[in-house]
């Protein structure tokens, strides 16, 4: 079987030469000593070369001799030998008297078939307005963190103001009523502190249920569970992770549950436990309270439900999952469910 037959150099040559003059890019052609043999219309207009100056010269010469960089030039050396080729070199193209633009290249030895004819395509990218954009987007990116947590702050601090009024509110008052409806709306109140305070650390992106529901947990039971020798609350979770408007919806849903267990379930100096427990499978996911207190009344309880529980159906609701109420055995489990 004969061997192929290696192209002409010269037809080759001419081939480069009609693909680098013709390209929208900028492109250079060199030779082995680095001298230019073509280059495109579009690096001499996007680098303000005169066309004319170009075939011939050192690639050291381009210019004012801005291109000549000791490290360009030893890899575009090593490139020549085979050695190494370049990519992704990034430089600064300082031109006195223009601005500075940040350049992206890239260079490969073109191979003809014959090792004593070297050929070197080096193209060329300008990435400077790229870079002020991306520049531009991380400050405000990072304004925006910034007012954000500012914002979040005076959100904390005002919602722990109208908790304290209410609650200075709910001491001085001198109806049974109006005290249980000022207790009730510190509660409220203390529950979306609660939700805000372990949602503020949270970038953007999913929020791991385990470490959040545990944070949260935390949080109420060191503000609303007065002796911890009674009462205990522990939260558990796989390794699910879900969207910050998501983690809202359950975290406000656990913390009404939590609250109306400790208001309803160990009356007295009763002991007992109130468990968080989160699992899901796929699109599949249970949320479940549970605590071992009394349990649920013997008679069922006329009138409307609560304000507590009409929050849980309305945040249930918007998750599309349904609320189940069940005797413990002991005490009361609460699940809502998304199937």
């Amino acid at each position: 079987m004969s061997s192929p037959a290696i192209p002409h150099p010269g037809a080759v040559d001419g081939l480069a030469l009609a693909l680098v003059a013709s390209s929208n890019a900028p492109l250079l052609l060199l030779e082995a000593d680095l001298s230019i043999t073509a280059a495109s219309a579009c690096f001499c207009h996007t680098f303000q070369i005169d066309p004319s100056s170009v075939p011939g010269a050192q690639f050291s010469v381009l210019g004012s001799g801005e291109w000549d960089v000791p490290q360009l030039r030893s890899l575009l050396r090593a490139t020549a030998s085979g050695a190494a080729n370049i990519d992704a070199y990034e430089m600064d193209l300082r031109r006195p008297g223009r601005e500075n633009r940040r350049l992206v290249l890239n260079a490969r030895k073109l191979d003809y078939g014959q090792p004593d004819h070297v050929r070197l395509l080096l193209t060329v990218a300008d990435i400077t307005d790229a870079r002020i954009a991306e520049k531009l987007k991380d400050d405000l990116l990072r304004e925006k963190a910034i007012l954000l947590q500012e914002l979040q702050h005076r959100v904390a601090n005002s919602l722990q103001i109208i908790a304290s009024v209410l609650m200075m509110s709910a001491t001085r008052a001198t109806s049974d009523e109006t005290r249980g409806h000022l207790h009730e709306a510190h509660h409220r109140v203390m529950s979306i502190a609660a939700v805000q305070k372990h949602l503020a650390p949270q970038r953007l992106g999913d929020v791991a249920l385990r470490s959040y529901f545990e944070g949260l947990c935390d949080s109420i039971g060191a503000s609303m569970i007065r002796d911890h020798n009674l009462v205990s609350l522990k939260a558990a979770a796989d390794d699910s992770a879900v969207g910050a408007d998501i983690s809202v919806s359950l975290g406000l849903i656990v913390t009404e549950l939590v609250i109306n267990a400790l208001k309803h379930a160990f009356p007295g100096q009763s002991k007992g436990t109130i468990k968080v427990d989160y699992r899901s499978h796929g699109s599949e996911w249970t949320l479940m309270v549970s605590d071992d207190g009394i349990g649920m009344p013997t008679e069922p309880i006329s009138g409307r439900p609560g304000l507590g529980t009409s929050i849980v159906e309305a945040l249930a609701n918007q998750l599309n999952a349904k609320v189940r109420v069940a005797d413990g055995e002991p005490g009361t489990m609460v699940s809502i469910s998304h199937p």
